[in-house]
């Protein structure tokens, strides 16, 4: 733990995959005062169906940064190709010196098995870096840590090879319409590139309150499921009052990083209810 209070790093494939998975619990960070950045690995150059690739990477950075600044987070977007990101070496030494640098006590990260490429390149490399980032020699232009931060994954529903197993769960009831707000920045992904996989492109709202309201639906209906899939780890974690629940983050504590204690884990996951113990 640092000297101050603790620093939240989310290191998604793409701009909106920190707040989509991990809006919640940035959001309490920020609450609570405490220093909250998330990048996105990819330039989000790929997630389009008219726009060239070029615009988009332009567009999408400037995207992010205006979702990061609805709960007045730092989020950065860097130069790999979105659809074409691999597990380099390259990758790697950017994550231990960006690790290195921002000094994070939680690093929030895709698990390496998840259904997107891109995804599972980033969690293989934060992976990779878990232990590196305290080796010297490894990326010397940047000083090492002596002590590696905790790392967690967000939640994700697949079950192949193996399904998530989350030690911490956080209710997000509260906490849903900051993360619309911050998901609606994202307007060439969710108003553009998402109505058009889903068809509804021509009869989507025009005016802001429609787009925000068909936005909310859009996002608590695809999170709604993280209830029932979990639902064994809900109960561990808040009883009987887990029926009442709709929507939740569930994080699954890396076993290649740092190993929390009871008390730090309260720390790190403020709000959040452990699944054991």
């Amino acid at each position: 733990m640092s000297a101050n209070a603790p620093r939240l790093l989310i290191l998604g494939a793409h701009p909106d995959d920190a707040e989509f998975h991990a809006g919640g619990i940035a959001s309490i960070y920020r609450a609570m005062g405490r220093e909250v950045k998330m990048v996105s690995v990819t330039d989000g150059g790929a997630g389009h169906h008219t726009r060239g690739s070029t615009e988009l990477v332009r567009l999408r950075r400037d995207e992010a940064a205006a979702a990061g600044r609805v709960i007045g987070a730092v989020y950065e977007t860097w130069h790999f190709p979105d659809g074409a990101l691999q597990a380099s070496l390259e990758v790697r030494h950017h994550i231990i010196q960006e690790i290195r640098q921002f000094k994070p006590d939680l690093v929030l990260t895709h698990r390496p098995n998840d259904y997107h490429p891109d995804h599972r390149a980033v969690g293989q490399c934060v992976q990779d870096a878990s232990y590196l980032v305290k080796v010297p020699l490894i990326v010397p232009n940047v000083p090492a840590l002596q002590k590696d931060p905790v790392v967690a994954y967000m939640p994700d529903l697949f079950t192949k090879p193996q399904r998530m197993q989350p030690e911490m769960i956080l209710n997000i009831a509260e906490h849903i319409d900051t993360i619309v707000s911050m998901l609606a920045c994202h307007a060439s992904q969710v108003f553009e590139w998402l109505a058009y996989e889903q068809g509804i492109l021509e009869t989507l709202p025009a005016d802001q309150a429609g787009r925000a309201a068909w936005l909310k639906a859009w996002y608590t209906n695809t999170i709604r499921p993280r209830v029932s899939h979990f639902r064994d780890e809900v109960a561990r974690a808040f009883g009987d009052a887990g029926q009442a629940l709709e929507f939740i983050e569930a994080f699954e504590i890396s076993e290649y990083a740092h190993k929390p204690d009871e008390a730090l884990l309260k720390q790190l996951f403020p709000h959040c209810r452990a699944t054991q113990g």
